[in-house]
């Protein structure tokens, strides 16, 4: 115990307490008042900041985890707090020099190390990264977490069956390993057992079942009957899963839908003619946008096999901004975005567009002077990415919307993504996108590239000259070779990247079609602009 430090009082006790069964708010409603009688009692600090992580309130806990470590520098619990707040705050160099400090004062500290291979996956230094999962293996062979981390480190680099050797060493060795399974059925090459099959199913029927486990296991049972062609219990699967994680990931369609319109509504050519010309001058970024499952990890990974191009991630940096101009304090709050934009100087305008140049900085560990951001729900910012960077590229990655809403459907994500979890959610999602677009196109004529997927598998040539030119690049025979590039993917389409393109990911929504009226029902219109090619099974 640090100097200052005090024992936990009766009040910290019973926060603690709640911190443990997560309930949050009874440990919030404890500890404000305590800290605030309490200014400087470091454990209270530190509590309180870790609730305001857990409850999302990121900034504020961060504050709080940085006053603790300044009132206490030698409170290693507050300055891992700290460090992981930092991580969850995008801010990894910071995050890493904490760890860092602390691992130079214990190496032996099994959760400072995973925290700090996380943070170099997030940096693209996988190699590092990989060793510390390994050392933390050594130390605990049956460490459940370290075996997944583990696992998607290896798929990421292309080590695909080092990968599934971690993923079915994690089922072997843990309980709660829907994930594991998951992350088998993820891997688009990977075909289940009917022993493997028959555990899935057992567990699913257990019922201690943890919830985070069954609903990964019930997409790993869509996935593994899809693959047998048994389709009626693959969608059985699919839907169940979609319905339990989305009430864990709640979506409104509404609310979504008025933003978007708000969206058209201030970006108008009378709005982008008053600050033309403004903005920084920077070329560097290269955005993909649309829908996840749309191809646009082939295009990434197209592009980032270019001499001239540098492949990084999903950043969150643009989206990290529109939730600093909103000024939101919590939820239900009014936001300032977009509409406080119409009240920004130019040097305000400049001053974002860098900020983003520098934040993402970290991110680029070549000298390229091209780099791609790849977050697809940027497609809601196209008009602040243009008013901030206006030479910046931006391309929409767009899929047929029956196969891209169907893939999406039946993709279980790690974190967000919420409009996926239902077939009118993602249906009602895709039409507001294809809306926005339209107005984008409508009032920045020729600013963003559509590239089509369709058009990309039967015609690879034309499109990547087109992308290509598009971005002012000269052609490279390596941009069609991109399959033999050896750069990290993150993304669900890590395996189909290191393949030559075919056309088998096409047309999969036909198998299942007699039970996606309602997706039908809500893409409504948008249908009609894609004519429906049958596809031969």
């Amino acid at each position: 115990m640090t100097r200052s430090q005090k024992p936990y009082s009766a009040d910290l006790i019973k926060a603690a307490e709640h911190i443990a069964a997560n309930q949050f708010g009874k440990a919030e409603a404890i500890l404000r008042p305590y800290v605030k009688d309490n200014p400087a009692d470091v454990n209270g600090i530190r509590l309180l900041g870790e609730v305001g992580i857990a409850l999302g309130a990121l900034s504020d806990g961060e504050k709080l985890l940085a006053r603790a470590v300044e009132l206490a520098p030698k409170y290693t619990e507050a300055r891992y707090g700290w460090a992981n707040a930092l991580y969850k705050r995008h801010r990894y160099e910071e995050a890493r020099e904490q760890l860092d400090h602390l691992l130079a004062l214990d190496s032996s500290r099994l959760d400072w190390r995973m925290l700090k291979a996380a943070t170099l996956v997030e940096v693209n230094e996988y190699e590092e990264a990989i060793e510390l999962f390994e050392s933390v293996l050594t130390l605990r062979p049956d460490h459940r977490q370290a075996y997944l981390s583990y696992g998607h480190a290896l798929r990421a680099v292309g080590r695909t069956e080092d990968c599934i050797v971690a993923y079915e060493k994690c089922v072997e060795v843990a309980t709660g390993v829907g994930e594991a399974y998951y992350s088998l059925a993820n891997l688009k090459t990977y075909r289940f057992s009917d022993e493997q099959i028959a555990h899935i199913e057992e567990l699913l029927n257990d019922s201690a079942c943890e919830f985070r486990d069954y609903y990964h296991l019930l997409f790993s049972l869509g996935k593994a009957q899809e693959d047998r062609g048994n389709h009626q219990a693959a969608m059985a699967a699919y839907v169940k899963g979609n319905q339990v994680r989305g009430r864990n990931v709640p979506w409104d369609s509404q609310k979504f839908h008025s933003d978007t319109e708000e969206l058209k509504a201030f970006f108008s050519d009378a709005f982008f003619a008053k600050y033309q010309g403004k903005g920084c001058d920077r070329k560097d970024p290269i955005f993909i946008v649309g829908l996840p499952r749309s191809g646009s990890t082939l295009i990434e990974q197209i592009l980032a096999s270019h001499s001239l191009v540098e492949g990084t991630a999903e950043l969150a940096d643009i989206i990290a901004l529109a939730r600093k101009l909103s000024g939101k304090a919590k939820r239900g709050d009014p936001s300032r975005y977009p509409g406080g934009l119409a009240r920004s100087s130019s040097e305000e305008i400049e001053g974002y567009g860098q900020g983003y140049i520098d934040s993402t900085a970290i991110q680029r560990v070549t000298q390229k002077p091209y780099f791609i951001d790849k977050m697809p729900n940027n497609f809601s910012h196209i008009g602040l990415i243009h008013l901030i960077l206006p030479n910046a590229r931006i391309i929409d990655a767009r899929r047929h919307p029956l196969d891209c809403c169907f893939s999406g459907f039946k993709q279980l994500f790690a974190s967000g993504q919420g409009f996926t979890y239902g077939q009118r959610r993602i249906g009602n999602y895709y039409r507001d996108y294809v809306s926005l677009m339209d107005h984008w196109d409508a009032v920045l004529p020729g600013r963003v590239l559509r590239v089509q997927y369709e058009d990309m598998v039967n015609d690879t040539e034309t499109q990547v000259r087109k992308i290509l030119d598009y971005c002012g690049l000269p052609f490279e025979e390596s941009c069609l070779e991109f399959y033999n590039n050896k750069r990290a993917v993150r993304t669900a389409s890590s395996e189909q990247v290191r393949q030559p393109i075919y056309a088998s990911g096409m047309g999969q929504w036909q198998a299942f079609e007699k039970w996606l009226d309602p997706l039908k029902e809500a893409l409504g219109p948008v249908l009609e602009r894609y004519p429906i090619e049958r596809v031969d099974s």
